[in-house]
């Protein structure tokens, strides 16, 4: 049974695993330095940080409110984790969008990622949200196969700036 839940402390121990597998595959982007000395040294502080970008407290600057969610399997594995940003500011128009998720390295390939962006999108729906954008590099076929089971309908196509990357954008009528 898969479950789409909010970030709980009881939940440490397979957190500290996924974050390592990540580590382990050279994935570490999720985890900057100060949040995985946050994970590491206070997790409960690292959950109540998720919460709080989530009512959209102490938020860094050009941030907006985020909330985090765990895919989780038979309430005790974690598959991957997503985010939904409540709305868009210019650099999340171009870069970022509503959802980001990710998928365990050992957990892909299995249908996880779909499942994951539609649960997520029942969040936007739930949240008064009526359309949202997904980005994603060109490059990145997985993801954009992803997208598209979701019903995403490609815009456009950019070059990230200052960059031979291009960020492709689509957007998803909820």
């Amino acid at each position: 049974m898969l479950e789409l839940i909010n970030p709980t402390r009881d939940l440490y121990l397979e957190f500290i695993d996924m974050v390592a597998e990540y580590q382990k595959h050279g994935e570490s982007r999720l985890f900057d330095q100060n949040n995985l000395t946050l994970i590491q040294e206070n997790f409960s502080a690292y959950i109540q940080y998720l919460e709080n970008n989530s009512k959209g407290i102490s938020l860094k600057p050009g941030f907006v409110p985020a909330t985090t969610f765990w895919l989780v399997k038979q309430s005790k594995v974690i598959l991957g984790e997503s985010q939904l940003r409540h709305w868009l500011i210019p650099t999340l128009e171009h870069r970022g969008g509503h959802i980001g998720y990710m998928i365990r390295p050992l957990q892909r390939s299995k249908g996880y990622g779909t499942q994951i962006l539609a649960m997520t999108l029942e969040k936007a729906r739930n949240m008064g949200l009526s359309r949202v954008l997904l980005t994603c590099k060109q490059d990145n076929l997985a993801s954009a196969c992803i997208i598209q089971k979701n019903q995403g309908k490609l815009t456009s196509e950019e070059f990230l700036e200052n960059s031979d990357t291009v960020i492709s954008r689509y957007w998803i009528d909820l």
